[in-house]
C-alpha cells in the first residue's frame, strides 16, 4: 500500500478542511473493497446529500425505506438495471423565500443518488414502490426458490 502524502498548500490556494478526509477515504476505499464482496457493498454516486436508508427483509421480500422529507414522489426516480437498484431524486430549495432573509438553513437540498446491488435471490422484474409521509418504500420480492420452506415431520 502506498504511503499517503498530503498535497502541499500554495499561498494562494483556498484551504478546504475536508480535503484531507476525502483523500483518506479515497485511500482506504480500495482496502475495504478487497475485504467485502460486491454484493455487500453499496454504490454511492457523489451527491449534494444522501437520504437515510433502512434495508430489511421478511419471508417474501427485501424492503428498502428511504427518508425523503419535504419531497414529492414526482421528484424521485427508481430503476433496476443489471441487478442494481438506483434511487435518484432532487430536493428543491424553496425559491419563494430569498436567501438573504434566512437566519439559518440547516436542511439539505439538491440531488442524490443511491445504488444498491441486488442479491440473486430476488425478482427485480416485480419491484414495487410506495411514497407516504416522506418515506419511500421499495419492495423487492424474493424468488420462490429462495423463500424458506417449512417441512412437517410425519
Amino acid at each position: 500500500m502506498p504511503i499517503m502524502k498530503l498535497k502541499p498548500l500554495k499561498s494562494m490556494d483556498r484551504w478546504d478542511p475536508f480535503s484531507e478526509f476525502r483523500f483518506l477515504a479515497d485511500s482506504l476505499n480500495p482496502l475495504f473493497n478487497e475485504f467485502f464482496p460486491a454484493e455487500y457493498r453499496e454504490q454511492t454516486v457523489m451527491s449534494d446529500w444522501l437520504p437515510a436508508i433502512d434495508i430489511y427483509e421478511n419471508d417474501n421480500s427485501i424492503i428498502i425505506n428511504a427518508e425523503l422529507p419535504g419531497m414529492d414522489k414526482k421528484d424521485v426516480d427508481i430503476n433496476v438495471k443489471d441487478n442494481m437498484l438506483t434511487i435518484k431524486g432532487e430536493k428543491k430549495f424553496d425559491r419563494e423565500i430569498k436567501k438573504d432573509n434566512y437566519h439559518r438553513c440547516e436542511r439539505c437540498y439538491g440531488t442524490f443518488s443511491r445504488t444498491f446491488t441486488l442479491p440473486d435471490s430476488v425478482n427485480p422484474d416485480d419491484v414495487k414502490a410506495q411514497f407516504k409521509n416522506g418515506i419511500l418504500e421499495v419492495s423487492i420480492p424474493k424468488k420462490e426458490r429462495s423463500k424458506p420452506k417449512e417441512i412437517t415431520i410425519e
